[in-house]
This record gives structure tokens, C-alpha cells and sequence, in this order.
């Protein structure tokens, strides 16, 4: 197995020597350049948007099923889905980013062996980190009064969140799977296995809500099973596939080596990523204490779930973004990094543009997906420019949190966030929200300025970026970790 990427497009970007289009006129290099870094985009972002699509939509129909059930059922499976599991989400994603880094460098200098061991050491750290969160969900019912949630949708969103919990060590095992695959532009494996996962997922919904009227923790426990089904194809996929035979050897016990450093570099990424995806987490427990909580929730469930839609996409470009990055660094490829971050970055941007238009053209039928009720479809019209400006920022920010990931820079996002997060974005919606009783206009209004501040810093650092050292800087870290993989080729003699 070669390099993950052979120079072509840092020839063409240098216009240095080698004759033909590397050596010709500027203009023509660039549209040579845009059309192979397409090609090479296309393979991994195309997957990867079904990927993350079918996990929101997943999501989102697990919510319908239980929106068929009543209005109260409708918020519960919001908090219990937004606000409880979101968390689990939001910290395993983020600890298992610490791998996207590792295995994208990794395979672009070909230090092909180091992936498995990655993937092993992240699975094991992950389900440790799964074992408190399993605790938090079992007692989410006082939590959740704690937070000053309404007592009726508190316990309805607590039998919700228990049905959860065996998902949450699904993450654990799913997440470092991903990132391992992703990293050597193995995607669409993943989204065959997921579109298979969710065929079987709408029938065992029904089943489980319908058939034998288990109701909310029924919907949750097959949302569960789901995704053990999804871990169990994708490793299945990695271990008999000969795409994987030079980075997956079986397991090894250099998995539990150095677990305490590793670690900490997992920290610093679980930080960045968890506080991105808590943010609007945090929203709707801010919902759930307005005045008429039921409708607020209702109404926010319909737009964050239409968000999250568009939201995926260009998650699927942050992962796209994050492996061309880290590949082309690992390469020493300093100016295909570059140039492949701006890319990504335009075409995500226009799909978020084109997905607002068409969310204002169809503000007043959108919530009619989830609920009959008139309430809700007329709050939800009402927060649809919101919705709009949430979603046009969301086609930018989530693919330069992908390039921060694939450069490694977790922990200068990480502060990032925190102060445009929580101390800007999230005091200035309590603000209008409560002192100035805009409501849930105010709290998401509020909210959307913080995102946007968090977004132009980080075009501005994007933007003076020095790749040069950032590929010193991949190739220093992969000199760090590489005295790992001697453990591994000891067990296999």
C-alpha cells in the first residue's frame, strides 16, 4: 500500500519544474489544481455526508415515532436526544478526534501499522469514559429537575435517556472505527453498513413503540440496537476487508500502552469538540424553562432537528476536510493543505446557502413532519430566520473545526470556544432571552452572535496559517507517538 496522496496536486499548486501542467500559467494550474482536489474530495465527502446524515435521520425518526405518541412525548424524546444524549455524543466525538489526527498523519507519511493501534487505544479510553456517563443517564430524572426542567417531561425524558445508555458504548467502540477508516479515505464501507443499520432501524422503531407499545424507552432501546448493529458491521468490514490489512493486525496490548498520555491528548480534543456540540445542548435546557416550556421545546425540537439535517453536511465536509488536511501534512504537502481547506470550505458554504433558501421557502409546512400542532408550526415560522442565519454559519464553522482537527489544534479551538461560546454567545442569549423576555428568540439570537464570532477567528487563523510548519509540526508529533509501535511488533513475533 502507497502514501495516501502522490504530490500531483502540490506539483501543480508549486508550478515548480516537471514540464506540462505543473508548468503552466497560474490560471491554468489553479482550475487544474480545483478539479483534482474535487476528485479527491468527492470520494470522501459524498459518504461521508450520507454517513452523518443517516445518523441525524436516525435521530430525527426516532423523535417522530415518539411525536406520534403526543406533544409531551415530542419534548421528552427533544431533551432526552438533545439534551442528554447530545452530551455522551458530544464528549465521545470529541475524545475520539484525538484519533482522526493521529491515524490522518499517520497514513499520509505511511506509518501504516500505527492505525490499529490508535483505533484500540481510543476504543479502550472511550469505554472507560462510558462508564460514569452510563451512571448520569440512569439518574438524568434529578438531574434534569436540577436544571429546572418541568417535573412531567423530566420523567418521561429520564425513561427515554435509560433506554440509551447501551448506545452510549456503542460511541465508544464506533467513533475510533470511524476515524480509522476515515483517515484512509474508506468511507463509503461506512455508509453502505449505516444505510443497511437504518432499514432495519424504521421497522424495529415501529415495532418496538407500536407493536408492543413500549413507547418512549422502546424507541430509545431501538435506536440502541441500531447502532451496535452499525459497530458491529463496520469492524467486520475492517477485519476481512484487504483494504485494512496493512493498519488493522489484530488486537494487540500495545493498546493499553501509555493510556495516561494518550489521554491527555484526547482530553484537549474532547474539549473542543463537546463544548461545540453542548452549545445548542444548552439551549434547549434554557428552553425548558421558559414560560409554556411544551411549545418552546416543540418548536425548537422541529428547527435544531432541520438544522441538524444541514448540520450533517457539512460535518461530512469537516471529515473530508480533516483527512485531506492531515494526509497532505503528514505528506509534506504544505501547500495542498492549504489549498484543500479553502475548498472545502467554499462548497460547503454554497450547499448551506442553497439549504437556507429552501428553508424559508418552507418555513410554515416544516414542522407538519413532526407534529399536527398549529402552535407549533406557528412558533416555528416565527424562528425560521434564526434557523436560516444558524445554518448558513453551520456551512462554515463545522469544516474549519476539521481542518483545526487535522492540523491538531484541539486545544487553541478548545479556548476558542469557551470564550466565544460561554462567555460571549451563551450570557448575551440568557440576556435577551430572560432579562429582555425576547424568549426563545432572544436565548437562540444570542446564541448565533457567539457562533459567529467563534467562525471569524477562525477564518482569520485559518487564513494566516504557516503550513510549512505545520507540516514540521505533523511530522514532530508522529515522531512523538511512533515509539508505540514497537509494543505492537513485539506481540506479533
Amino acid at each position: 500500500m502507497g502514501h495516501a496522496v502522490d504530490g500531483r496536486l502540490e506539483a501543480l499548486l508549486s508550478g515548480g519544474g516537471g514540464g506540462g501542467e505543473a508548468a503552466a500559467p497560474w490560471a491554468r494550474r489553479m482550475a487544474a489544481a480545483a478539479a483534482l482536489e474535487l476528485r479527491l474530495l468527492a470520494p470522501l465527502a459524498a459518504p461521508a455526508v450520507v454517513v452523518y446524515m443517516l445518523i441525524i435521520v436516525m435521530s430525527s425518526a426516532t423523535q417522530i415515532f415518539c411525536g406520534q405518541l403526543g406533544n409531551v412525548q415530542l419534548a421528552a424524546s427533544s431533551l432526552g436526544n438533545n439534551g442528554i444524549q447530545v452530551f455522551a455524543y458530544g464528549l465521545m466525538l470529541g475524545m475520539g478526534s484525538a484519533v482522526e489526527t493521529l491515524c490522518g498523519q499517520a497514513y499520509g507519511a505511511g506509518r501504516h501499522e500505527m492505525l490499529g493501534v490508535y483505533l484500540q487505544r481510543s476504543a479502550v479510553l472511550l469505554t472507560a469514559a462510558g462508564v460514569p456517563l452510563a451512571a448520569l443517564y440512569a439518574c438524568s430524572e434529578r438531574v434534569l429537575l436540577l436544571l429546572g426542567q418541568s417535573p412531567e417531561i423530566s420523567r418521561a425524558a429520564a425513561g427515554f435517556a435509560r433506554g440509551l445508555i447501551p448506545q452510549i458504548f456503542a460511541y465508544a467502540a464506533n467513533f475510533p472505527i470511524q476515524k480509522f477508516l476515515q483517515a484512509q479515505s474508506i468511507v463509503a464501507p461506512s455508509a453502505a453498513v449505516l444505510a443497511a443499520s437504518f432499514a432495519l432501524h424504521l421497522p424495529l422503531s415501529w415495532a418496538a413503540v407500536r407493536v408492543l407499545g413500549l413507547g418512549l424507552p422502546g424507541a430509545a432501546l431501538a435506536l440502541s440496537a441500531t447502532w451496535w448493529v452499525l459497530v458491529a458491521g463496520q469492524f467486520a468490514y475492517i477485519v476481512r476487508s484487504p483494504r485494512c490489512a496493512a493498519t488493522w493486525t489484530g488486537f494487540t496490548w500495545a493498546a493499553f500502552h501509555d493510556l495516561a498520555a494518550f489521554a491527555r491528548l484526547s482530553a484537549a480534543s474532547a474539549v473542543m469538540l463537546a463544548l461545540e456540540v453542548w452549545y445548542f445542548q444548552v439551549l434547549i435546557l434554557l428552553a425548558g424553562m421558559l414560560p409554556d416550556p411544551q411549545i418552546a421545546l416543540d418548536a425548537l425540537t422541529v428547527c435544531t432537528s432541520i438544522q441538524s439535517w444541514v448540520f450533517m453536511i457539512s460535518v461530512g465536509f469537516n471529515a473530508a476536510a480533516s483527512v485531506r488536511v492531515g494526509n497532505e501534512l503528514g505528506a509534506g504537502n504544505p501547500r495542498s493543505a492549504a489549498f484543500s481547506t479553502w475548498m472545502v470550505t467554499a462548497l460547503s458554504a454554497i450547499i448551506a446557502a442553497i439549504a437556507g433558501v429552501v428553508v424559508i421557502l418552507l418555513r410554515d409546512k416544516l414542522s407538519y413532519i413532526f407534529t399536527q400542532g398549529e402552535a407549533v408550526s406557528r412558533a416555528v415560522s416565527d424562528l425560521c430566520p434564526l434557523l436560516v442565519g444558524t445554518i448558513v454559519l453551520c456551512g462554515i464553522q463545522p469544516v474549519l473545526s476539521g481542518v483545526a482537527v487535522g492540523c491538531g489544534w484541539q486545544a487553541l479551538v478548545a479556548y476558542i470556544n469557551i470564550g466565544c461560546y460561554y462567555l460571549i454567545g451563551l450570557p448575551l442569549g440568557v440576556l435577551l432571552g430572560f432579562k429582555f423576555d425576547y424568549g426563545i428568540k432572544g436565548l437562540w439570537g444570542g446564541m448565533i452572535g457567539g457562533t459567529l464570532i467563534q467562525t471569524l477567528i477562525l477564518i482569520w487563523i485559518t487564513f494566516r496559517t504557516d503550513w510549512n510548519k505545520e507540516v514540521e509540526d505533523a511530522r514532530r508529533r508522529l515522531d512523538k507517538w511512533d515509539d508505540t509501535k514497537q509494543p505492537l511488533l513485539v506481540n506479533r513475533q
